[in-house]
């Protein structure tokens, strides 16, 4: 079984699509271990997003999800981590396929909004950093 942290963006809680991501995710016979609404500080997401530091988006990008609240929350599953960034469909909402995510609710590259981890060992990284052992179930 793999383990993926999927984080429901500013844009789709500033719209009340949480339950919605949650619910697409979970159709697809994704299994809910991991879930919490918080309110990142600049901190947290400079660290969470610290391998774009150099990038020129990286402070427009922290000021982005630090804006309100997030759901984060991982999810287990047989390539879950391939599933899920399959059901999320491509990070440029245009270019995403008809029926995913990001497609259907998705306004831009910046604001589409979902995150899911890319890799076992970036998911690995970003679950220890959301969750502690005590708050994952499953």
């Amino acid at each position: 079984m793999e383990r993926s942290l999927v984080l429901v963006k500013p844009d789709a809680m500033q719209r009340e699509l949480g339950g919605v991501v949650l619910a697409r995710l979970q159709e697809k016979g994704l299994k809910l271990v991991g879930l919490k609404m918080l309110h990142l500080d600049r901190e947290f997401a400079a660290e969470h997003y610290a391998m774009h530091t150099d990038k020129p988006f990286f402070s427009s990008l922290v000021e982005y999800i630090t804006s309100s609240p997030i759901i984060a929350m991982v999810l287990e599953g047989e390539d879950a981590i391939a599933r899920i960034r399959d059901i999320m469909g491509a990070t440029d909402p245009a270019k995403a396929a008809p029926g995913t995510i990001r497609r259907d609710y998705g306004e831009s590259i910046e604001r589409n909004v979902v995150h899911g981890s890319d890799a076992a060992e970036t998911a690995r990284q970003e679950i220890a950093h959301f969750f502690p052992d005590d708050e994952l179930f499953g």
